[in-house]
């Protein structure tokens, strides 16, 4: 048996690179440390025990990647990041070796989710970060808005004085009873769900939009759902938003939609500040087609009084996008963010990766569970030369659509909504292949769109359909 050198084999050159997909880095191994950055904080007391056995932190606290150091830019494979800074497609190509983003968070609209599936950099949140702080939040807001407990206070600070019934009616104007209102939910995730338990404890009759979800989550919690955008703004004396931003829903509520609403009806945001247009929602309130509105999150952050279009307006709350805070949330999130990072250099795929369309879930919260992702890209960390390479399993979009499928049961209802009509999926590979051997008595036809349905919904698609 011949003896062979080791130190005169070279390795294996990459000569072709998959699309969608970094490549091994070319420039020697990586550091045995790989390097992990925390963007836009400091403190990273909590995640240091979390990964001090694998990777090196560093904290950025930055609000750009100007502010970013160039070795952070070169060398970290991982990246933490809450909501005060942007990532767009010039951010993340400044990025030499990096592969997977975590948002310390529910929402990732600050994140170029596209750019990054196309440059193989995966995107991982937190769907189930601070949702009872966010409902409680949202609840306080409503309650502040019809029972004007911020008001009140306000004219006890200026002096007013408030003794017969006269001023009382004077100081308290617009206060109005809960029992028997309608809350409309726009987006039905974990944290519309939360506030809707809450709600209805008050006595609010709860309706909610979101195109989404799949029939059935309303009888379980007993609320009733709406199908349109319109008939909930008519049907609602409070609107209250849950939903994610993304390109198709930015400014949601404007000048036509408001004009929907009911007359004197009030308006909640804790959700994203961009699906609110600013100006229609002023003149609005100055108009009084809208009662009052509490906003937690707004189109320009940090929010101050002094400058944009709210700076007149009245009967207005508006806090410092802190609905999410608490000390307990705070830890959970950061926990959970480590958490996700280490997975990844340990090799086990994130558990919840964000997808590259911005149309996949209307229904914030859901992101991680959302099952078709148009990249496939991994993050593990090889023992051999410990470098970078792309070894998550491949989810690919089924080439077809499946429409009007014949059933074992005929009549049944599917989840669709529609008797005997399959809603287009996303199915992983083996699930495709199955489909494509059992169901042969369909009409199956190609289509350019496709709906995601999640993980859950993949398993019972075809024990739905009789097969």
């Amino acid at each position: 048996m011949a003896l062979v050198d080791k130190h005169k084999v070279k390795r294996q050159r990459l000569d072709r690179i998959c699309e969608g997909i970094r490549p091994q880095i070319m420039n020697g191994p990586l550091h045995p440390r790989p390097l992990v950055a925390l963007l836009d904080g400091r403190d990273c007391t909590v995640e240091m025990p979390i990964l001090k056995d694998l990777a090196t932190v560093a904290f950025c606290d930055a609000q750009s990647t100007q502010e970013i150091h160039e070795k952070v830019l070169n060398e970290a494979v991982g990246a933490m990041m809450y909501h005060t800074i942007t990532l767009t497609r010039e951010d993340l190509e400044k990025f030499k070796a990096l592969r997977v983003i975590v948002r310390i968070g529910s929402g990732y609209d600050n994140v170029d989710i596209k750019a990054a599936g196309e440059l193989g950099i995966a995107v991982c949140n937190i769907p189930s970060a601070a949702v009872e702080e966010t409902a409680d939040s949202t609840i306080c807001h409503i309650l502040n808005l019809y029972r004007r407990n911020t008001w009140l206070y306000q004219a006890l600070r200026e002096g007013t004085r408030v003794q017969s019934v006269e001023q009382i009616r004077e100081v308290a104007s617009g206060a109005a009873r809960i029992r028997g209102e309608t809350l409309g939910l726009i987006g039905f995730g974990r944290t519309g769900q939360a506030v809707a338990v809450r709600a209805k404890a008050f006595g609010f009759s709860v309706i909610f939009y979101d195109p989404y979800l799949q029939d059935g989550i309303e009888r379980s919690l007993g609320v009733q759902r709406v199908y349109t955008l319109q008939d909930l703004l008519y049907q609602s004396d409070c609107v209250s938003l849950h939903c994610n931003l993304n390109e198709h829903n930015h400014h949601l509520i404007n000048d036509f939609t408001i004009k929907q609403m009911r007359q004197g009806a009030f308006l909640v945001n804790a959700a994203r500040g961009g699906l609110v247009d600013e100006k229609a929602l002023a003149q609005a309130l100055k108009e009084g087609r809208i009662r009052g509105a509490a906003l937690d999150v707004h189109e320009s952050e940090p929010f101050s009084f002094a400058q944009g279009p709210l700076k007149d307006a009245p009967n207005l709350i508006c806090t410092p996008h802190t609905a999410w805070y608490s000390e307990q949330a705070s830890l959970e999130m950061r926990e959970a963010a480590a958490t996700e990072i280490r997975r990844a250099i340990t090799g086990e795929p994130p558990a919840a990766l964000a997808a590259s369309d911005p149309g996949d879930g209307h229904a914030e919260g859901g992101v991680g569970l959302c099952c078709g992702q148009r990249w496939s890209l991994g993050v593990k960390l090889k023992k051999f030369g410990m470098s970078w390479a792309p070894l998550l399993p491949e989810r690919k979009p089924i080439p077809f659509c499946i429409s009007q499928c014949k059933s074992r049961r005929p009549g049944r209802r599917a989840p669709g909504g529609s008797r005997g009509q399959l809603p287009p999926v996303w199915l992983k590979p083996s699930v495709v292949q199955a489909l494509e051997q059992v169901i042969c008595c369909g009409n199956i036809r190609a289509g350019p769109s496709y709906q995601r349905v999640r993980d859950l919904h993949c398993s019972l698609l075809p024990h739905n359909r009789g097969v």
